[in-house]
C-alpha cells in the first residue's frame, strides 16, 4: 500500500517483551516504515495524587523503552485530566513531562521525543493552546495534533481551510516552522456531543468531518513534513492510503 509510518499502540499497559519489540524493529526497517508508540491511556498528569504521578511516569518511561528497542523516535500520549481546577491541572502537567525528560536523559533516552496528544473531550487537558504550552518547554517535545479531537472538542467549528490555516500559524508562532514542519499528526473522523468526542468512524462514510483536503492543502502550503497516523474506526490502513493520495493529488494541482 506504499504506507511509511506505524504508531505500535499501548494503550491498554505496556507489556511488549524485549526479544519481541527488536523483532518488530527489524521487520520495520526491513520495509521502511518508521515506528511510533502510543503511552497507556491510564497516564494523568494532571492528578495530584503522588501515586497517580508515579504510574503516569512509569508508563511513559515502559513506552519509552519499548519505543527504543523498536528504534523509534516519538511516544505519543494523553496528558491528563481537567479535574476541578484546570490551571492546577496545566501546571502538575508540565512538571510531569519535565520530570519525564530528566528520567529519559537518566536512561539514556534522551533521544526519544515525546509527543502530547490534542485531546477530543472538554473534560481533558489538551486543546491546541495546552499542548503547545507543554511544547514549549523543551524542544524535545513535539505536539500530537488530532485533527479529529480538535474538530469534536470544537463542536464541530474546526474543520475547512481557513480553521486547518489558523491552527498551523497557532503552532508556527508558538514553537516554529522547523518544529511545526515535523509533527505528528492523528487524522479522523469523529462523531462528537456537547462533551466533545463520542467515537471515531471510518474516513467520509458519515457526516462527521474533519475533511483532510484543508490539512493537505496546508502541509503542500509550508512544506510540512509531518508523520501522519490515521485513526478510522475500522480501516486504518485504507483511510491512511486515501489520505496520501489526497496529499499527492493536492501537491501535483500545485506545480
Amino acid at each position: 500500500m506504499g504506507l511509511t509510518a506505524y504508531e505500535y499502540s499501548f494503550g491498554h499497559g505496556v507489556r511488549l517483551r524485549e526479544d519481541t519489540a527488536r523483532k518488530l524493529g527489524e521487520e520495520f526497517r526491513k520495509y521502511g516504515i518508521l515506528p511510533s508508540c502510543h503511552a497507556p491511556y491510564y497516564i494523568n498528569f494532571g492528578a495530584p495524587e503522588p501515586e497517580k504521578q508515579e504510574n503516569s511516569l512509569r508508563h511513559l518511561r515502559e513506552t519509552a523503552i519499548r519505543c527504543d528497542y523498536m528504534d523509534g523516535r516519538r511516544v505519543v500520549f494523553h496528558p491528563g485530566v481537567a479535574g476541578k481546577d484546570r490551571a492546577a491541572a496545566v501546571e502538575r502537567i508540565k512538571l510531569g513531562i519535565k520530570a519525564a525528560l530528566s528520567e529519559l536523559d537518566q536512561l539514556g533516552l534522551g533521544h526519544i521525543i515525546l509527543c502530547p496528544e490534542t485531546m477530543g473531550k472538554l473534560s481533558q487537558i489538551g486543546d491546541l493552546d495546552e499542548t503547545l504550552s507543554f511544547c514549549r518547554l523543551d524542544e524535545r517535545l513535539i505536539p500530537c495534533v488530532d485533527f479529529g479531537h480538535l474538530y469534536a472538542r470544537s463542536l464541530g467549528t474546526d474543520q475547512g481551510d481557513e480553521a486547518t490555516a489558523r491552527i498551523i500559524q497557532e503552532m508556527i508562532d508558538a514553537i516554529g516552522l522547523e518544529r511545526t514542519r515535523i509533527m505528528h499528526v492523528h487524522f479522523s473522523n469523529i462523531e462528537y456531543t456537547k462533551a466533545g468526542e463520542k467515537r471515531h468512524h471510518n474516513y467520509g462514510v458519515t457526516e462527521y468531518g474533519p475533511d483532510f483536503g484543508p490539512l493537505a492543502r496546508q502541509i503542500v502550503k509550508w512544506n510540512l513534513t509531518p508523520t501522519i497516523i490515521c485513526e478510522s474506526a475500522g480501516r486504518m490502513a485504507e483511510d491512511a492510503a486515501l489520505f496520501q493520495e489526497i496529499y499527492r493529488r493536492t501537491k501535483e494541482e500545485s506545480l
